[in-house]
């Protein structure tokens, strides 16, 4: 198994980080970890392959502006723990108010 780099590492480290009733985006989580807002596209990719990826917030990750990222299979249980936390979506998937639930700015 490859040794994680330090880009992954902290990556994690602040993914671990987003703390509940918060939300950051994958861009800032990717430039807070010390990469260009490009490294954004890997952000699910890299923190999936932790070993103990279950103790990360992926619902707390959103896409910029907001939109929450959701699918067949984690969709429903993404939008309901950010409901769960007080953060209130709309019904087309967006955060409402959302620069007042944004860490990472």
């Amino acid at each position: 198994m490859k040794k994680p780099n330090l880009f992954s590492i902290k990556l994690r480290e602040l993914a671990r980080s987003i703390p509940k009733g918060k939300v950051t985006t994958y861009g800032l989580l990717a430039r807070a970890a010390g990469a260009g807002g490009q490294a954004a596209r890997s952000v699910s990719s890299i923190l999936a392959r932790d070993p103990d990826y279950k103790s990360i917030p992926f619902h707390r990750i959103v896409y910029s502006g907001g939109r929450v990222w959701t699918n067949e299979k984690c969709g429903t249980e993404r939008l309901a723990l950010l409901e769960k936390e007080g953060i209130p979506v709309d019904n087309k998937g967006r955060i409402e108010m959302f620069q007042d639930y944004l860490y990472l700015k």
